[in-house]
């Protein structure tokens, strides 16, 4: 592994490897991405416009990593003796419900482990069914209790494809949701009997032909929390009917959790994991 020092302020990491490799050309460079040599926080990244901080750790492998392992059509981003992290596919659900007990990510994880005596997944938190992206189980009761007891001070950071775009590039929303007996979220400015705090911060990364791509890093993790939170900015997710979205350019909805960062519960260690946007979803902003 060659380790390369760390930019002095956030930088694009294409733009970062191009000055930190001179003067290896700039086609040799975006080969180095493409082939997932380039390893940031000890993770594979693939993408040209990924931000690098100076506390980040990056360097560039000797050769490129093993394909990722496979459950059943999950791509298993992270597993060790505690912790499964998957990237969940859209129009998958994280568990059952009364419509449907056999097909989901809980169901497709534990198959996997079974087949390896390795115990029995347990659901941390949920992702919606149209929702791709990564989804954190525990392997033990006792992890599983401690990341839930500690779920706010995980850093989860989502992209979202919207219509349009927000007023200010960047910014907070932070308001109480209720649930109705219809299933949909509503955004209060004031607490009420059932309202739930739900606090949300956003960037405007690009924006092209009508939708802009934007960050969004959650303090709470509320049922539909960014989806209120954009569409209450005039913003709807691409794809979201039920919060206002007019359009479906690739008929799924456009909300993936892109990152996910947390001391592990046992070691300690910082992870930072990441699941690339899908291409589906880039295409329409890049």
């Amino acid at each position: 592994m060659q380790n390369l020092s760390p930019p002095a302020s956030e930088t694009p990491l294409l733009e970062f490897l191009l000055a930190a490799l001179a003067p290896m050309n700039r086609t040799r460079v975006k080969q180095l991405l493409r082939s997932g040599r380039v390893v940031v926080n000890g993770a594979s990244v693939t993408r040209h416009d990924h931000t690098v901080r100076p506390a980040d750790k990056v360097g560039v492998a000797r050769e490129a990593p093993p394909a990722p392992p496979s459950a059943s059509g999950l791509e298993i981003v992270h597993e060790d003796a505690h912790l499964v992290v998957i990237d969940k596919p859209p129009g998958l659900l994280t568990v059952a419900t009364e419509s449907e007990k056999l097909d989901t990510a809980f169901v497709r994880l534990s198959d996997y482990l079974r087949a390896r005596n390795a115990g029995r997944p347990f659901v941390v938190h949920r992702l919606d069914r149209d929702t791709s992206g990564l989804l954190l189980f525990a392997r033990s009761a006792e992890v599983r209790d401690q990341l839930q007891r500690n779920w706010e001070e995980l850093t989860k950071t989502y992209l979202a494809v919207v219509e349009g775009r927000p007023e200010a590039p960047e910014g907070a929303v932070e308001n109480y949701l209720t649930e109705g007996r219809d299933l949909r979220v509503r955004a209060s400015p004031r607490p009420g009997p059932d309202a739930k705090r739900a606090a949300s911060r956003y960037t405007v990364r690009q924006t092209r032909g009508g939708y802009s791509l934007v960050e969004v890093e959650i303090e709470t993790g509320r049922k539909h929390q960014i989806r209120v939170h954009l569409a209450g900015l005039g913003c709807p997710v691409a794809g979201d009917k039920m919060y206002g979205a007019t359009t479906d350019p690739v008929r799924r909805l456009g909300l993936h959790a892109w990152r996910l960062s947390f001391d592990h519960p046992f070691t300690l260690e910082r992870l930072e994991l990441e699941a690339p946007l899908p291409p589906a979803l880039a295409r329409i902003v890049g």
